[in-house]
């Protein structure tokens, strides 16, 4: 069963089109990374999933249900935490839960059960009575979480739950996201950061101008990109004899210094072994060694001819500056 279908999907603001024939779909029970830059239209692509934005082009199923012929059937099944919460700061976390159950139509006790429930869940039962503007940025996410579950949704459609919050509520939120999808929570996830993408999700779609570049698991959209290689610095013995001897063994890549080579092996970690048997018996000594494993931002370079870990490192100097 497919939770999520995207056909061609387009929208054009003006002459700028920010989504154009996009692609896609998401499995029952999957969590589906959706990793980009800001501006590549992975927002837009989800508002128009969640029937916030009207597509210009193509179609999309959520639930069984059109985005555009059934909207009303799209929003009783999904539940969305968007990057920018919608919380009143006057409220307090549970009275905010508390009307997200009345206006999903929920009886009053039913509503109140579910706030006590979802509160306890997200770790806010000791704020509950505090105001949401006393909220921690991690906390202020935690409830947003909550208040897009009150209606025990099939899909939840999270847009960048974590920007900007400290590793330890990073962790926090993912957790929550892992055990929500093995209770059989559809999750389409989109995200800046390649290591959240690799953590949580069952597939990814990689967006760049509009346009999706690559699709896949993780795994294979590492494994498209090449094997993992060995990087090894040499402290004694010739650098040229150690490349010979490296040569042998698997294919040379480009050094990043005077001291250090680089080999990509077929067999991973099972190539190690004999690579330093190897270079010990022509008497080269190594001083450390490492086997590196294709990541998710070498699938970005490849696909885009950037790295988005550097685009995100730079968004967030500009800010701090």
């Amino acid at each position: 069963m497919r939770a999520i279908v995207v056909e061609g999907l387009e929208r054009a603001f003006g002459e700028v089109k920010a989504v154009q024939g996009v692609d896609l779909e998401v499995g029952e029970g999957e969590i589906y990374g959706f990793l980009g830059p800001n501006g590549a239209g992975k927002t837009t692509t989800m508002r128009m999933l969640t029937t916030l934005l009207l597509p210009t082009g193509g179609r999309a199923t959520v639930a069984g249900h059109d985005v555009v012929g059934e909207p009303r059937a799209v929003r009783a099944s999904i539940g969305v935490a968007l990057q920018e919460a919608a919380l009143d700061p006057l409220m307090t976390g549970r009275e905010l839960i508390r009307l997200q159950a009345t206006l999903q139509g929920l009886p009053t006790a039913e509503g109140r059960r579910r706030a006590d429930d979802l509160l306890e869940r997200v770790d806010l039962v000791a704020a509950a009575d505090r105001r949401v503007g006393s909220y921690s940025g991690g906390m202020k996410r935690r409830l947003d979480l909550a208040a897009a579950l009150v209606h025990e949704p099939r899909v939840l459609f999270l847009d960048e739950p974590t920007t900007g919050l400290d590793p330890v509520s990073r962790k926090t939120i993912w957790e929550e996201v892992r055990e929500l999808n093995d209770e059989g929570t559809t999750v389409f996830l989109t995200t800046q950061y390649l290591e959240e993408a690799d953590q949580l999700a069952d597939n990814v779609g990689i967006i760049d101008g509009g346009r999706i570049v690559a699709e896949g698991t993780p795994e294979s959209l590492k494994a498209e990109i090449g094997n993992p290689h060995i990087q090894l610095q040499i402290a004694e013995g010739s650098i040229s004899e150690a490349e010979e001897v490296c040569g042998r063994i698997g294919k040379l890549l480009p050094p990043t210094d005077a001291r250090t080579v680089l080999v990509e092996v077929a067999n991973g970690a099972a190539d190690i072994p004999r690579t330093v048997r190897a270079l010990d018996e022509a008497g080269i000594g190594v001083e450390s060694l490492e086997l590196v494993r294709p990541t998710l931002d070498d699938v970005f370079v490849a696909k885009t001819g950037y790295h988005l870990e550097k685009e995100n490192e730079a968004e967030q100097d500009a800010v701090e500056a």
